[in-house]
């Protein structure tokens, strides 16, 4: 991503705002000038590795989701392998930015439905509120909405995961991750296992310029700006909506080597900055209102919360931003994490690089589960 953002603090809580934001919202390295500024630009340059397209048979479907006053429908997939012995379900959470999307997970899904082993796993992918092919309904969007969304997601009586307590597998990238972490430390999910994959925990802004009242303030009056019915179209489509935003932020330092970015994607995540209401929840990531924890201590403790309970696999990446490798490095012998595994890439390895994502997934899931059947 390239962002370029000018906070002027004052004693007011007056908020100006010059900014070139090029490119989806999602946490990064940065560089503090004068004035304060933001800009993010990384470069990397890995060798391609290809990935196996395996396909599984794919069931697309909506699920109603009802929160307060609104009806939200909410856009899932199902990937399965055709067997009569029953399955394992695994439920997939996509990186949470304003991008976001169930494609990401496809071809890591269709590779460990397609394996044969003891078990036979399905995956459920689904597209958060307010993201994706998900209804994005005007509202205050924040960590305890999108975990109130998982938990009923997983435990309503009419939703799409028909699994038993305690018999659930989750997978979740960036900050979906530390989202499942705290609703598993809450006990409001109970997952069998979960996967970590280049988790994150601090949106773009408040990593910079931190938390404190005056800057609380500014941050809302971006909020505000932004959900503003014509000036926040006009601001959101002049700086995110666009397909040479979104191609120079994947080849920035979403994905780790920019000839792995190809037209289908940008074409892909640009149309998805053009649903209707697209620019609601980028708004709140982008100001931390998305944050599940507010430091490294409470984002180490989620996972510590879960010693013993519950086995944690991490996976990093070699080429993630210098920020949020740092938090991802954190949890290498950390309480609570069984498992720590790098691999290529950077922001969103399971897209790019699918066949060594799912590999160290399949592995991982060999090493507590194979026995189960």
């Amino acid at each position: 991503m390239v962002l370029s953002a000018t906070f002027m603090p004052s004693s007011s809580p007056k908020l100006t705002l010059y900014a070139k934001i090029r490119g989806p919202f999602y946490p990064h390295s940065v560089r503090l000038l004068n004035p304060f500024k933001i800009r993010a630009s990384t470069t990397l340059d890995y060798s391609n590795v290809s990935a196996n397209d395996k396909s599984s048979p794919l069931k697309t479907s909506n699920w109603q989701w009802k929160f307060k006053d609104n009806l939200v429908n909410i856009y899932y997939e199902e990937h399965i392998k055709e067997c009569p012995e029953p399955s394992q379900n695994i439920l997939m959470m996509p990186t949470i930015s304003d991008v976001s999307t169930v494609e990401e997970w496809r071809l890591a899904a269709g590779d460990i439905v397609q394996r044969s082993g003891n078990v036979n796993w399905r995956a459920t992918i689904v597209d958060w509120p307010g993201l994706g092919y998900s209804d994005r309904p005007k509202m205050d969007y924040n960590a305890d909405v999108l975990e109130k969304f998982l938990v009923d997601f997983i435990n309503s009586p009419n939703g799409p995961i028909k699994q038993p307590e305690n018999d659930l597998i989750i997978f979740g990238g960036g900050h979906a991750a530390s989202i499942v972490a705290r609703a598993a430390k809450k006990g409001l999910v109970k997952p069998k296992a979960i996967a970590a994959v280049a988790p994150t925990w601090a949106g773009p802004l408040p990593i910079v310029f931190g938390r404190d009242s005056s800057m609380e303030t500014r941050y809302g009056l971006l909020r505000g700006t932004l959900k503003a019915p014509a000036v926040g179209w006009m601001m959101y489509n002049m700086l995110v909506s666009n397909e040479k935003a979104i191609q120079s932020q994947y080849k920035s330092h979403v994905y780790a080597n920019p000839d792995n970015v190809t037209p289908g994607i940008v074409e892909s995540r640009y149309a998805l900055t053009k649903r209707k209401g697209a620019r609601y929840l980028p708004a709140a990531f982008l100001t931390g209102q998305l944050d599940p924890v507010t430091s490294r201590e409470e984002f180490l403790e989620l996972f510590a919360a879960l010693e013993g309970k519950t086995p944690v696999l991490v996976v990093s990446t070699e080429g993630s931003p210098k920020r949020s490798k740092a938090e991802m490095e954190a949890l290498k012998g950390a309480k609570g994490v069984s498992k720590f595994v790098e691999v290529p890439g950077a922001l969103l390895p399971q897209e790019e690089y699918p066949a060594l994502v799912a590999e160290e997934l399949y592995q991982f899931l060999q090493q507590y589960f194979a026995s189960d059947a």
